[in-house]
C-alpha cells in the first residue's frame, strides 16, 4: 500500500506521520504542497499537524487553496483514504472534505499533553483494529482544537456513527467531546491528537499504532 504525506510551510509532524506510515508497511512518499499531482498509485494521503502557512488567516484555509489541494479532492472523491491529523484535520474542514470547523480552545491556550481518548466506532479501516470504548492515551498538541459544527450537523455526524474518537475528560471544549469525525464514506478521518506520536514505546506509548496497523488491513481488504 502507498501513502504520500503532504507537507505544507509551517508543517512539523511530516516526518513523524511519515515514520508512522512506514511501521505499519506502507511505502511512503513525501509531497510537496505547490505539487499538483499525487504519486500515481497513491493509496491514502496523511495530511499531517503543524501550523501550515503560520495559521495566518485561520487555520488550515490557505493550505486548503494550495495546488495540491485539488489532487486530494479528487483523491477523496474517487473513494481514496485521507487520514487528517490535528492542523491536518483543520486542512480538511476547510477543504470541506469533513463536517464543522476547528475554533480556538475553550480555555484560550494551547494544550500539550496526553489525552485518554475513547474509540466511538469500529466502522472504519482507521478503528478496526480497536474495540468500541476502548481507552487509548494519545498526545494533543494544538491551539484551534475545539470542534465545533451545528445542531443538525452533529444529529447527523451521530446518527450515521461518523464520531470516531471522543474525549474521555474533554481538554478544549469539542462539542460532544469529539476529538475525530469520519467522512460520510468512512474513508476520510480528522483527529486532533496524535497518533503518530504515539507508535514506540521508547517515545511513551504505542496506543497509536493501532490506527495505521488497522488502516493497512482495512485497505487490504476493500
Amino acid at each position: 500500500m502507498k501513502a504520500a504525506v503532504v507537507t505544507f510551510p509551517g508543517s512539523n509532524c511530516d516526518r513523524d506521520l511519515a515514520v508512522a506510515f512506514e511501521a505499519a508497511g506502507f511505502a511512503v512518499t513525501r509531497v510537496w504542497h505547490k505539487d499538483s499531482a499525487l504519486p500515481a498509485g497513491t493509496d491514502v494521503v496523511g495530511v499531517p499537524g503543524g501550523f501550515s502557512f503560520g495559521d495566518y488567516l485561520r487555520c488550515g484555509a490557505i493550505a486548503a487553496q494550495s495546488p495540491i489541494a485539488l489532487a486530494i479532492r479528487a483523491h477523496a472523491a474517487r473513494g481514496g483514504y485521507v487520514l487528517g491529523i490535528c492542523n491536518g484535520f483543520q486542512v480538511l474542514t476547510e477543504m470541506q472534505l469533513l463536517p464543522g470547523a476547528l475554533m480556538r480552545n475553550k480555555g484560550l491556550k494551547f494544550l500539550c499533553r496526553n489525552v485518554n481518548l475513547t474509540v466511538a466506532t469500529t466502522q472504519s479501516a482507521y478503528t478496526s483494529a480497536y474495540a468500541k470504548g476502548q481507552s487509548l492515551s494519545v498526545p494533543i498538541a494544538h491551539h484551534d482544537g475545539n470542534y465545533t459544527i451545528d445542531a443538525e450537523g452533529l444529529a447527523a455526524l451521530e446518527a450515521e456513527d461518523l464520531v470516531a474518537f471522543r474525549y474521555a475528560q474533554n481538554p478544549n471544549g469539542s462539542m460532544a467531546d469529539i476529538a475525530g469525525v469520519l467522512s460520510a464514506n468512512r474513508r476520510v478521518l480528522g483527529m486532533m491528537p496524535h497518533p503518530e506520536r504515539a507508535v514506540d514505546a521508547q517515545h511513551g506509548g504505542e496506543d497509536g499504532r493501532g490506527l495505521f496497523a488497522g488502516l493497512m488491513g482495512g485497505m487490504a481488504l476493500a
